[in-house]
């Protein structure tokens, strides 16, 4: 039976704030790009679009495009929710352009998400404040190619044992993202993950039960949600993700009140460690010893209909709709 979540982590809306003036609330969702995961990006902003407005918030969704800042100049709205993900939407980019053209944003600063969208970095940032997470490698394309490949295969076989992950460097919705439990399956893992980006991260695969813990800032600082425990099909990869089936998800996830106290104190560390705001997820292997092994944290968690925090919101008892509205409206309070 599922233990219900202790009341230390349990989770709180933000605080109601009024928008500016007497002006309405009014949000633009920014939603698609060029990055792979632009149709991530483009059902996340609908979801999102059209749970505000169900809240009485006058919303606008629009693309990354040339028209975006003329448009941003014209419309003037409370606050811009970027629901971008991958490159330019996480990478702290866009968020630069906006602070440049003066446009209040919900999420993470651009600083902070280039910090936490470089995982080896990222992970160092997360040693530091005391969590642990899968011992790791980095490989440039450029090293891999010029000391050979099978060489330096060997070598990372004979430090790590197996299995092993092979990740793409900088990115998300697991693309290029392989678990490697065959030798002889390595050379090809390596080759998926550079066709996403010039450098692979290779980490030791740590077995155990796979979650995803959602942070919010509310009244009293960051508070986690309740953690979703994934159970899939083989590999959480993309379709694994973002296409209903193969998927089960246990929300709260099975873990008793010690556990789910661990991995809640583990998310908002991890957000508080990176610098977040607003929101975030950190996604986490429980191992068969207890220990807690932080994979990455998400500076721009997915919001379409299979994604965690969702989810997680629903499952505290959250009215999504409401819920949102609140983000916004904390957010909105925080820029004045």
């Amino acid at each position: 039976m599922t233990a219900p979540q202790p009341a230390s982590t349990a989770p709180s809306a933000p605080p109601v704030a009024a928008a500016r003036g007497d002006r309405p609330l009014s949000v633009l969702v920014l939603a698609g790009g060029l990055s792979h995961e632009r149709d991530v990006s483009l059902r996340s902003g609908r979801r999102v679009a059209d749970a505000l407005r169900s809240a009485g918030v006058e919303v606008q969704v629009h693309d990354v495009n040339s028209e975006l800042l003329p448009f941003l100049r014209e419309s003037r709205p409370t606050i811009v929710w970027p629901l971008l993900h991958g490159a330019g939407g996480e990478d702290g980019s866009l968020r630069d352009v906006l602070e440049l053209a003066g446009v209040p944003y919900i999420g993470t600063g651009p600083r902070e998400s280039r910090i936490a969208w470089d995982k080896p970095i990222a992970k160092e940032r997360l040693l530091a404040a005391g969590l642990s997470t899968p011992e790791w490698l980095t490989l440039p394309q450029s090293l891999f190619r010029d000391l050979g490949a099978q060489a330096v295969l060997d070598a990372v076989v004979e430090r790590f044992g197996m299995p092993l992950v092979v990740k793409p460097t900088r990115g998300g919705s697991a693309l290029g993202v392989t678990r490697v439990e065959r030798r002889e399956d390595f050379p090809r893992a390596m080759v998926e993950c550079f066709a996403y980006g010039g450098s692979a991260l290779v980490e030791r695969a740590v077995d155990g039960v796979e979650l995803g813990v959602s942070v919010v800032d509310g009244p009293d600082g960051p508070t986690a949600l309740p953690a979703v425990e994934i159970e899939v099909d083989g590999a959480y990869d993309y379709d694994a993700r973002y296409n209903p089936g193969r998927v089960e998800y246990f929300v709260p996830a099975r873990l008793d009140a010690a556990q789910a106290a661990a991995v809640a104190e583990a998310a908002v560390t991890a957000h508080r460690a990176l610098g977040l705001r607003h929101l975030s997820r950190t996604d986490m292997i429980l191992a068969p010893d207890g220990s807690i092994q932080v994979l990455e944290v998400n500076v721009a968690p997915g919001m379409t209909e299979t994604s965690l925090l969702p989810q997680a919101a629903v499952a505290a008892g959250h009215d999504l709709p409401e819920m949102y509205r609140l983000i916004v409206e904390t957010a909105v309070a925080a820029t004045r």
